[in-house]
């Protein structure tokens, strides 16, 4: 006759499961001394692979961020710079030849070719390399690169009606001169300061503060629940050091030690970099283009012979723009620069520039007085008290001062990034090493309770 079950509330024809028998042997063991040990291990084993992925992520967004300064950002950045120095410079020597009347020295005729052709370049490698893929820095290089081509143009016919000594030459050269104003001058300038951005907000990835904050709190947490498994294992096996144990700490103390010195060194390398390269460079890269538009102004003044001043008016604006003096383009250059090696040649454009503006001065004081083959002589002229003088030396040093920071730029920034170099799979490695070791030291206690 078959029985029926009884269950706990008294109803028959219901059972109570009974619990598997690897539960019931599974919960004891937890209060005794080799289930703790099991434990341990697991939790050791898996805290050190944890580790080992934070540390891994931590050193390679770092070195992802430093690489990229030097390989993507800084390059693009010094593109669209050099786009816009260019533009200006063009637009300076083109006006410049024109002043000359006929055929133009063969050395201005050069100078703007070589702008030209620098600043097309730079428009086709940014456009390959995909600085501007979208937004505003898109549509200034899309601008760039249908204007240019029509700027160009306009200066050849400007050139060839002055050959030939039509007065219309003087007409398409103030319209191509409005149309790099307008147009090109602004959009280069749009796309550099974008560019700008985005080499500053790479930087600051490479040098920021909260991640690895958190990757050190956490490795140091990890360190601290090593210690105290040591002490736990020293109580219950009168054993004075694990060995294990002890070469997982030492694996940890070697990846922390390593990530912190890397992280100090890279950001010490990536500061560098802005403060001595990347900030005065541009600082001297804006003085640099004013002064250009200036001394473009101070042509275009003396080609026109309307007896319309506005391109005195904009030469006035530009100066008082480009300084020195507080709030000025030069003196901001010149506190950028300081303690660069750029410092020196900023303090002598400072000096240059007033040079320039007294020279400029005698000039506009020819032409009023009707000594207006006088006033061009000045202005292309070489000798001690022409105008052309201080205004070379002032972009010859601006141009120094850049050339010369930009290399600190380079050398800083590739040195942040050797920094990482390595980081990632070396705290890995060191994480590897940890797990094994907590296995290994652990399981040989396990082993004496069998």
């Amino acid at each position: 006759m078959a029985s029926t079950a009884v269950s706990a509330g008294g109803r028959a024809g219901s059972t109570v499961p009974a619990r598997p028998r690897r539960f019931r042997r599974f919960r004891p063991t937890l209060s005794t001394t080799p289930g703790r040990l099991r434990l341990l291990l697991i939790i050791g084993v898996l805290l050190s692979l944890a580790w080992g992925a934070l540390a891994g992520f931590t050193a390679s967004q770092y070195a992802a961020a430093a690489s990229s300064v030097v390989a993507t950002r800084e390059p693009l950045s010094l593109d669209a710079q050099q786009i816009y120095s260019r533009l200006s410079d063009a637009n300076d020597a083109a006006a410049t030849a024109f002043l000359t009347g006929g055929l133009e020295p063969p050395a201005v005729r050069q100078r703007y070719l070589a702008d030209i052709g620098a600043a097309a370049s730079g428009i086709e490698a940014a456009t390959a390399n995909g600085g501007a893929a979208s937004g505003a820095a898109a549509q200034d290089l899309n601008t760039l690169a249908e204007d240019l081509p029509v700027y160009a143009g306009e200066v050849e016919t400007a050139r060839a009606d002055n050959r030939l000594g039509l007065p219309l030459g003087a007409a398409y050269l103030r319209e191509a001169s409005g149309l790099m104003r307008s147009t090109l001058l602004p959009a280069a300038s749009g796309m550099d300061a974008a560019e700008n951005v985005s080499l500053d907000a790479t930087s600051a990835q490479a040098t920021g503060l909260p991640l690895i904050s958190v990757t050190l709190a956490v490795g140091l947490v990890i360190g601290y629940l090593l210690y105290r498994a040591a002490r736990w294992l020293r109580r219950r096996t009168n054993r004075v050091l694990n060995l294990g144990l002890v070469a997982a700490g030492l694996a940890l103390i070697v990846s922390l030690a390593w990530l912190a010195a890397a992280y100090t060194a890279g950001r010490g390398d990536m500061l560098a970099a802005q403060a001595r390269g990347s900030t005065p460079v541009e600082a001297l890269a804006k003085a640099g283009i004013a002064a250009q538009q200036a001394h473009a102004d101070e042509s275009l003044t003396l080609i026109d012979n309307s007896g319309d001043d506005v391109y005195q008016q904009d030469y006035v604006s530009e100066e008082r723009a480009l300084g020195p003096g507080p709030g000025t383009l030069l003196t901001a250059a010149q506190a950028a620069a300081a303690g660069s090696p750029a410092a020196s040649a900023a303090d002598a454009a400072v000096l240059d520039a007033r040079a320039w503006y007294a020279a400029h001065a005698a000039v506009r004081a020819l032409d009023d007085k009707g000594s207006h083959a006088e006033a061009v002589a000045s202005v292309l002229g070489t000798g001690p008290a022409d105008a052309g003088v201080p205004f070379a030396k002032l972009t010859a040093d601006l141009s120094a001062g850049t050339t010369a920071d930009q290399a600190t730029f380079d050398k800083s920034a590739q040195a942040a990034a050797g920094d990482f170099t390595a980081l990632a799979p070396g705290v890995a490695v060191a994480a590897l090493v940890m797990a094994a070791s907590c296995a290994w030291g652990l399981s040989r206690r396990l082993v004496e309770y069998r």
